[in-house]
């Protein structure tokens, strides 16, 4: 059994987390702690422990590992705290504000002997699964372009900000999503080519962002705004011999937003129309066209790769070069900011 306890008890927590750690039978929640429970407003769930003491949650001897779903801007500051009273460590994306804070985190780690990583959800998303599938299934070809495109049509988001953080940027918040897929999957690159904009003028808001990681002669681009009425295709892969296009997102964010949980046999799973389209050319030169079911998507495997590195002793499958890697291009990036 692994036990743990939460830091915050907000939207992260009781959205992406809880839904998911609730229906593991491995996995005890212990402890919630909440700094102002007068602003409580989700449903306390029966047999879990909610605290406004800090430390009754830090000094819990049963808790092997404590989970912080706080605003990125403390993670460094909670991390170090978890960490120094001997925990293993889950922390959301971003992971920390700079990479010279999660060198220091994951050095912390290492002399403690402890557990510490970024909840990397979006790994389990159906459509990057999906594409992953395609990808290795050979019909395309040898890979040349992919396109990840993680819109939105939310215009008074940027229009209510009248200041640049750049650790609250829209590349900081959306683009961990995509570019931890991206490395996850191809690696690290050879070089990036970043263009990141401030769509309403200088000193606003960073509402949009278009990085392209280059890997020898294929391509991976990393596309994401606040102003598009009509969200381009979540996925659009090109090979030598055929293209796969994934028009929709992995639904479990969806389905999440609308209490829809879990527990349901059709949670997050696409139905036909949202299966995506490959098109390729095989040996005899026919061209074929056909929708490939989605793979099913589970934000709840980061924490069954959890388990199974503190209680088993398996390598983490969120390393500590990828989280790095992904906070060195954050930081570049807005540092290229136009």
């Amino acid at each position: 059994m692994l036990t743990i306890g939460y830091i915050g008890n907000g939207k992260s927590t009781n959205r992406y987390h809880l839904p998911f750690v609730l229906q593991r039978e491995n996995i005890k929640v212990k402890t919630i702690y909440q700094r102002n429970p007068e602003h409580e407003s989700w449903n306390r769930i029966a047999g879990v422990n909610y605290t406004s003491d800090l430390d009754e949650l830090l000094n819990d001897k049963s808790i092997q590992l404590i989970v912080i779903c706080t605003r990125h801007d403390s993670h460094y500051e909670y991390a170090k705290l978890v960490l120094e009273h001997n925990k293993n460590c889950l922390v959301e994306k971003p992971f920390m504000e700079t990479s010279e804070q999660a060198k220091e985190i994951f050095a912390l780690a290492r002399e403690k002997e402890l557990i510490v990583q970024t909840y990397q959800n979006r790994r389990f998303d159906s459509d990057f699964l999906t594409v992953q599938k395609v990808i290795e299934e050979g019909k395309i070809g040898d890979l040349l372009e992919v396109e990840m495109h993680y819109d939105y049509y939310r215009p008074e988001v940027p229009e209510s900000v009248h200041s640049f953080d750049p650790a609250f940027s829209f590349l900081y918040g959306h683009g961990c999503h995509t570019l931890d897929q991206v490395i996850s999957y191809f690696g690290k690159p050879d070089h990036i080519h970043y263009d990141v904009r401030q769509l309403l003028g200088q000193g606003r808001m960073n509402d949009y962002f278009d990085l392209d990681l280059y890997y020898g002669t294929l391509k991976v681009s990393v596309k994401s705004s606040y102003f598009r009425l009509k969200e381009r295709p979540s996925f659009i892969v090109h090979g030598k011999k055929g293209c796969f296009v994934k028009e929709t997102k992995d639904r479990q964010e969806e389905h999440l937003k609308l209490f829809y949980m879990p527990d349901n046999k059709d949670f997050g799973i696409d139905t036909i129309k949202h299966y995506g389209v490959l098109t390729y050319i095989d040996e005899e030169g026919t061209i074929h066209e056909e929708k490939v079911k989605s793979v099913n998507g589970d934000y709840g495997r980061v924490y069954d790769d959890l388990y199974e590195t503190i209680i088993n002793g398996k390598d983490k499958t969120i390393t500590d070069e990828q989280t790095l890697l992904q906070m060195e291009i954050l930081e570049t990036g807005v540092k290229n900011l136009k």
